[in-house]
């Protein structure tokens, strides 16, 4: 009797752990948010792993596209928009730190000179306009 009640209890937890394992909240990376610098650009990196960018404080975006992060690696898998150059639709590669709110990259490779100029300069949160 005693053996079955052990087993039980043992059943139990491991059930309770299992259903907080699949109801968690899954995990953000430190870039999930919306982003200005000073030229303006305002960069919506969402959860989901895309993004939208609107130039020049516009009210729409005009570049979206997808992402992954990996450590404090920024990948840009795909890249499109309305006059998006061809040079702008490759992969792209940067590192990233953020310090609160503060978020800086540095290039490891990316042959889109309009998103090096954009993405090296510093990024602080959007609070709109």
């Amino acid at each position: 009797m005693r053996k079955q009640i052990s087993i039980v209890v043992a059943l139990t937890a491991i059930a309770l752990f299992a259903g907080c394992a699949m109801f968690g909240k899954a995990p953000q990376n430190s870039l999930v948010g919306t982003w200005t610098n000073p030229l303006g650009t305002v960069w919506a990196l969402k959860s989901d792993g895309t993004f939208e960018v609107a130039l020049n404080n516009s009210d729409h975006p005009s570049i979206w596209g997808k992402y992954t992060v990996s450590d404090n690696t920024l990948t840009l898998t795909e890249s499109r928009g309305l006059q998006v150059p061809k040079s702008c639709r490759n992969e792209a590669v940067y590192k990233f730190n953020r310090d609160q709110d503060k978020l800086t990259f540095t290039l490891v490779s990316d042959k889109c000179r309009l998103r090096v100029k954009n993405v090296l300069l510093p990024w602080k949160p959007w609070t709109g306009k």
